[in-house]
């Protein structure tokens, strides 16, 4: 694996974006830092090639650390010692690189020791992270739990703790339970208040936590007693140091295997408040797993890059009847599928990324001076785009991981199901990320809302009014005629029954996903058609398939035809 970033230009391409100008500006507070701090940038210029320069280490670091520990960490996992998690010998040197490169508390603040990178950066490290080793990016991309403290925690808790996320200090955030999955309104750990101590204690099980025994916990708990919904949560900060938490069970996964997945029992452990009662599950929780959500959209396009590497490697070399097998139709149909996926599912990323930057931004300075009305106005703008993308950029590129998985699986044949090709492993790796922080279904759950009150309708029209390339315009006009159809499927939508409008729903969130990332790889070709051009003409092809499919599909649907798929 050579260096990731430098061999990728495409990211390269969307740390240029015009909005990064917009973010980074922001994000820098006019440059206030370059008197203090000696790594500060003195403008923007200078910002961007600080960025590369970060990048280009993490790129350096993924080649030659993370990616070749990466088999031996797979095939030792964690393990259990005395009620604590051990993590793989190769895990313990890929945290001590990463902590020596300075690569922590990298959305933090310069006073606390951060490097003070903005959202879409820290997803561009991810993404380099994930392709060397998806298990690990789990272990040192947790460290955004730490913007939840930074924004719902106190000055005194930020002074705490944040400064030892900087230096490397993990963390995770602790959720689900044996009988609160997906429906965390059901988390029963309970949190009582210590009079005597001036402290909250926790006591109960927490299930399937990533990273489970990191330094430091954001923990979800009943704060009001004989309450049963969301509204008697709230979030908790547990400190390893202080004792009280022990690792029942390590999973045995079939993938990402680097990451551990851990059972906890909280014994009267010593915890602090984060913010307000009862605010837990109904707003803290909501911006931890917003901000999850886009490090998995980040860790699937990692594995959607290396699925490609690897079978487009192994179709260069492999030869069979006297011709190498990627000059096969069949199988450069699954290379170029696999390309166009990769191409417009990072577009999808970063464009949510970067609207998730500028609403950060301004929530921040909204911490010490007042925003002007336009910049009320562009916060409020941009934080709805962002909740509305999150669930696509989520979804979308954690179903084309699994995709691209399993097609380079396929490129290479037999040998793909061999387990000493990496292929195999990226496979088993990419299943979980259409599960973790929100199954796809639930990205439909949250997404359908902004299909039916027409917010992705109008973006999409808002986007249908750039410019493309002139060689790109046929491409374009097909497009429209998709628009036209999805239309008319998100009016049949809204004027369907309840059971109907939820088993359609999928169909709907596939065609806004597929329509979206068709107009953003053409905007992308149209700037760089040498990066892009080809990955344009394959994935409109492609969606037009699948967007007429599904509109055929909606359109001839009736009521009645559910009683033919119910499994009960």
């Amino acid at each position: 694996m050579a260096n990731y970033y430098t061999d990728h230009p495409e990211i390269g391409f969307h740390l240029n974006h015009p909005l990064m100008k917009r973010i980074v500006d922001l994000k820098e507070r006019n440059y206030a830092d370059k008197e203090q701090y000696a790594d500060a940038p003195v403008n923007y210029e200078d910002a961007i090639e600080n960025y590369k320069r970060i990048l280009d280490i993490t790129g350096d670091i993924a080649a030659n650390i993370i990616a070749p520990n990466s088999e031996d960490v797979d095939l030792e996992g964690p393990h259990l010692e005395n009620g604590r998690m051990i993590y793989a010998s190769k895990t313990y040197e890929n945290l001590d690189v990463t902590r020596k490169a300075g690569l922590w508390g990298v959305s933090m603040p310069r006073r606390f020791g951060g490097l003070n990178l903005p959202n879409t950066t820290f997803s561009m490290l991810s993404e380099i992270i994930s392709a060397a080793d998806a298990g690990f990016q789990n272990v040192w991309s947790l460290q955004s739990c730490i913007d939840t403290l930074y924004e719902f925690g106190s000055e005194e808790q930020r002074a705490k703790y944040i400064p030892r996320i900087s230096q490397g200090e993990t963390m995770s955030m602790d959720l689900t339970e044996p009988d609160a999955g997906s429906d965390l309104q059901r988390v029963m750990l309970k949190a009582t208040f210590d009079e005597e101590n001036n402290c909250w204690r926790l006591n109960g099980v927490k299930r399937f936590i990533t990273n489970g025994d990191s330094d430091i916990h954001l923990v979800l708990a009943r704060s009001e007693e004989g309450t049963k919904d969301g509204r008697g949560l709230s979030m908790f900060i547990y400190d390893k140091r202080d004792g009280g938490v022990d690792v029942r069970h390590i999973e045995h996964k079939l993938g990402i295997h680097g990451s551990p997945t851990c059972e906890l029992t909280y014994k009267n452990a010593k915890a602090e408040l984060c913010g307000s009662t009862r605010l837990g599950l109904i707003k803290y929780v909501m911006a931890l797993m917003n901000g999850a959500r886009l490090g998995i959209a980040a860790q699937s396009v990692g594995v959607e890059q290396e699925a490609y590497n690897e079978a487009l490697a192994y179709a260069k070399e492999r030869a069979q009847f006297g011709k190498k097998i990627i000059t096969f139709p069949a199988v450069y149909d699954m290379l170029s599928r696999m390309k166009a996926k990769l191409d417009a599912g990072r577009s999808l990323l970063y464009m949510t990324s970067r609207y998730v930057d500028i609403y950060k931004a301004l929530e921040d300075i909204a911490r010490e001076r007042t925003l002007t009305p336009e910049e009320r106005q562009e916060m409020k703008k941009y934080s709805r785009i962002a909740d509305a993308f999150t669930p696509l950029a989520k979804g979308m590129n954690s179903e084309y991981a699994n995709q691209n998985a399993y097609d380079s699986i396929s490129v290479h044949g037999g040998s793909g199901f061999i387990m000493e090709y990496k292929c195999q492993r990226l496979f088993r790796d990419a299943r979980i990320f259409s599960i973790y922080e929100g199954t796809t279904q639930l990205q439909v759950v949250a997404a359908v809302r902004y299909i039916t009150n027409g917010a992705y309708l109008a973006h999409i029209k808002e986007m249908l009014q750039s410019e493309v390339a002139e060689n790109l315009k046929p491409l374009k006009a097909r497009v429209e005629k998709l628009v036209e159809l999805y239309e008319e499927a998100v009016a049949i939508l809204k004027g369907s029954d309840i059971d109907s409008h939820d088993f359609l729903a999928r169909r709907l969130y596939d065609m806004t996903g597929e329509i979206i990332m068709s107009l953003l790889i053409l905007d992308d070709a149209t700037k760089a058609p040498e990066l892009f051009a080809k990955s344009a003409q394959v994935y409109v092809q492609m969606a037009e398939a699948n967007v007429n499919g599904h509109y055929t599909y909606v359109k001839n649907f009736k009521a009645e035809d559910l009683e033919s798929f119910k499994a009960e």
